[in-house]
């Protein structure tokens, strides 16, 4: 049907939508079925500039080539500008170094492949061309990615390895949240496996997730009883387990990322240390799991 376009289904879907994309003369939602003999017509605006502005913002590069860039997230930093959020996001810092990125992501998210939590720290990968966005974007959709999390969650988890199954979308009351109330659920799976138990207090964890639904790693630790430290959205009581330490984020850490480079067809990963935060959270548990055992 778009012979010769290279174009996401979000990308299609955005056409339609906008009458872009015409059946027999007349815009069509994107849930119409095409008949035999239905004249379909397309047309791709030209792109929109960017509008963001450029800012210097710290970055810390693992890797950059012609086509893509890998970075270690920072936490508390947001990935891209939204209403109210315009300055000072991971796609503000880019653009000030890079100057421009691949226009796949729509105007507000340029070059973005995929993101992280504004909590979330670790390993991103973004493209600077559109052919290497699409590239990447094929892997993460037929879920060939390899992506590792480490995060520490509330309480002690007995078994050593498990997969969580559970069918998530925004919820139908609370919107913002994300949760298996929902009049969409989504196939979501995650794996985890512990790494240590800390007393009674907390479990450390890696976690490979199967599917890459928003909040997918915190909504299904919570739903297990083990919410990840620090997550005041959906840990309940149990986000803080010291009452001498407020955690300012969820601990949660993209620790590994590996993928299929577009130009070289070889596959890279990419894999960094806890940040600072997560180490002292680590060290004050175990402190406190001494001190109840005198």
């Amino acid at each position: 049907m778009l012979q010769g376009l290279s174009l996401t289904r979000m990308s299609i879907q955005r056409l339609v939508k906008e009458a872009e994309i015409m059946v027999n003369g007349t815009s069509v939602k994107a849930s119409y079925r095409i008949r035999p003999f239905d004249v379909i017509t397309v047309n791709v605006p030209r792109p929109i500039p960017i509008d963001i502005q450029p800012e210097v913002i710290p970055l810390d590069i693992l890797y950059e080539d012609e086509v893509l860039l890998v970075l270690n997230k920072a936490p508390g930093i947001v990935v891209h500008p939204a209403p109210g959020n315009w300055s000072g996001t991971l796609v503000n810092g880019l653009l000030g170094h890079l100057g421009n990125l691949s226009s796949v992501g729509g105007r507000e998210r340029p070059g973005l492949v995929h993101r992280l939590d504004k909590g979330t720290s670790g390993v991103m990968v973004v493209a600077k061309t559109d052919e290497a966005h699409h590239f990447l974007s094929k892997q993460f959709k037929s879920h060939t990615i390899t992506r590792r999390y480490i995060t520490i969650v509330a309480g002690r988890i007995r078994k050593s390895h498990g997969i969580i199954d559970l069918a998530i979308g925004r919820d139908i009351k609370e919107r913002k949240k994300i949760s298996s109330r929902t009049a969409k659920p989504r196939n979501s799976i995650t794996e985890f496996e512990v790494i240590e138990r800390i007393a009674k207090i907390g479990t450390l964890l890696e976690i490979r997730p199967h599917t890459g639904r928003t909040h997918q790693i915190r909504v299904h630790l919570s739903s297990i009883g083990h919410p990840v430290v620090g997550d005041t959205v959906y840990g309940f009581r149990a986000v803080h387990l010291l009452e001498s330490i407020t955690f300012e984020r969820p601990m949660l850490h993209a620790a590994l990322l590996g993928f299929i480079h577009p130009l070289t067809g070889k596959y890279c990963k990419y894999e960094v240390s806890l940040p600072r935060d997560m180490d002292d959270c680590i060290q004050s548990i175990r402190e406190e799991a001494m001190l109840q055992k005198k």
